[in-house]
């Protein structure tokens, strides 16, 4: 060891250097978007957040929203200024108890400069104080925000909190969340999680709920209305809370025999992707005119078209199945989207499979034979669809025949062994295609590269024998029978998205 010598005037002109901070010209505003390439002013560099606050206040009768968001975060790099998705009125933004500036900027960026630059590593409580009506703001050309008879609601993909609350907006930056609303008396307020208490004063009733879970915020909703709601606990103890818009009229009966087994089908899920991760389960459906489903974290939300045609437990098999699939391990980038609807694709295999109405493989022939090599379902690639095509019935139904081929090629053992553990393995967190691909090889023994690429990425349809089991009598010409249960399978993806 080679001893240092300091002379001490060297000594003091270091000390000196420690006590000055950092210079200014380190500090940079956080990028305006997260760096997704499909989506790529969505979510905002420079921080994480660890925890929303939202206290909020609607009247149905005019739209009009007033909240204050206590957001907890903390920087990832030396920070001048920073940006929130947002698009309501703000009033007053504080940035660790002082009063920050701040701008809206482009079509949904809330830009804060806070009063001292932050350093990398500092904890941050931002307070954003806002009002609007949600139904009037609009982004990109569209909205996410959901007008009723009796309310609203909020649940879109792969965006809906700008329209009500200012966030990092983008799946890798998990959170997790406790929303209080107020809303007049005779209305009610739904949200994620747990209700952990309801006071009603001078004519108003407010609903705190809690999510103690991680989640993404476009998996955050919000429904105000007259419902009916139903508890339960299903037998292995997970509970249960299901709403119903009073309106639902002819759609009623189908929406609740369809809904009210959530508790039975999380059950049986559990059975493949392990115990269920959240402390509670549930779902609702409000008089809404959307067409679509989608897996807002432990309270999935409904359009009643989805019932439109009678009892759908298909379409509640999908959105629970993406509890583990999607919400429990949410996307590292929204080109990771097979992870989330390849899979919950998959579990409505399995369960037209449990119901007797068609098997995983009858299900994969069928689709097999019934695209031709020339149709252009084969051009979109279910491993990184590209954003025009994120939500294509490709990455559904190719998607699904992927896991097929992955079962054929590795067998039951070693294919339900993957598919209990994957959830378990990156459990609250984000993952990739990428991630799945080597846990699957690690799990399996087997190399499995080509069969993804074949599957995933390969733009044409893959050759006979790409699966071992796959489609003999399509590839001879010969008619594959259609499952019964094919139809509502299909029904389930025009869902998400806008």
């Amino acid at each position: 060891m080679h001893r240092r010598i300091i002379a001490p005037g060297a000594l003091a002109a270091a000390s000196l250097l420690l006590a000055i901070p950092a210079s200014a010209a380190s500090y940079s505003p956080g990028a305006p978007g997260i760096g997704d390439p499909y989506y790529p002013y969505y979510g905002n560099g420079g921080y994480d957040v660890s925890h929303y606050d939202l206290r909020l206040r609607y009247q149905p009768k005019t739209d009009e929203l007033q909240g204050t968001a206590t957001i907890l975060a903390r920087t990832t790099q030396d920070l001048s200024s920073f940006d929130l998705d947002f698009l309501l009125d703000v009033s007053e933004v504080r940035v660790n108890g002082a009063k920050a500036a701040f701008r809206h900027a482009e079509q949904h960026e809330l830009v804060i400069t806070p009063r001292t630059p932050l350093a990398k590593g500092t904890p941050v409580t931002v307070v954003v104080r806002y009002s609007g009506v949600p139904s009037t703001k609009s982004a990109y050309g569209f909205d996410t925000w959901h007008r009723t008879p009796d309310g609203a609601v909020a649940a879109d993909e792969p965006e809906a909190a700008w329209w009500w609350f200012p966030s990092n907006d983008h799946p890798s930056d998990k959170a997790t969340y406790d929303v209080s609303v107020a809303v007049p008396d005779g209305t009610q307020a739904i949200s994620n999680g747990t209700l952990q208490s309801t006071r009603s004063e001078r004519g108003w009733t407010r609903y705190s709920w809690r999510q103690n879970k991680p989640q993404a915020t476009y998996l955050a909703t919000l429904a105000i209305g007259r419902f009916d709601i139903t508890t339960g606990t299903s037998e292995r103890g997970v509970p249960v809370l299901n709403a119903y818009s009073r309106d639902l009229g002819d759609n009623d009966g189908a929406a609740r025999a369809s809904v009210e087994r959530t508790g039975e089908i999380v059950d049986w899920l559990s059975d493949y992707f392990g115990p269920y991760p959240f402390a509670s389960a549930g779902g609702y459906v409000p008089n809404t005119t959307t067409g679509y489903a989608l897996e807002t974290q432990t309270r999935v939300f409904y359009s009643p078209k989805q019932f439109a045609k009678g009892t759908n437990t298909s379409v509640v098999v999908h959105e629970l199945a993406h509890q583990w699939y999607g919400d429990d391990v949410s996307l590292k980038g929204w080109k990771d989207i097979w992870l989330n609807e390849g899979f919950a694709t998959y579990a409505q295999w399995l369960w037209s499979e449990h119901e007797g109405e068609g098997t995983a493989q009858e299900l994969a022939d069928y689709l097999y034979a019934s695209h031709p090599a020339d149709d252009p379902f084969w051009t979109v690639a279910p491993g990184d669809p590209g954003a025009d095509d994120q939500f294509d019935d490709a990455v559904y139904d190719r998607g699904a025949a992927a896991i097929q081929a992955l079962r054929d090629e590795v067998g039951d053992t070693a294919f339900f062994r993957i598919l209990k553990g994957w959830p378990q393995s990156h459990a609250y967190g984000n993952a990739s295609v990428a991630d799945f691909e080597r846990y699957a090889e690690r799990v399996s023994g087997k190399p499995l590269a080509g069969l993804f690429d074949t599957w995933l990425y390969q733009r044409s349809k893959p050759v006979a024998g790409a699966a071992r089991s796959f489609a003999a009598a399509g590839t001879a010409g010969e008619a594959v029978p259609r499952p019964k249960s094919w139809q509502k399978i299909e029904a389930a993806h025009g869902g998400h998205g806008r």
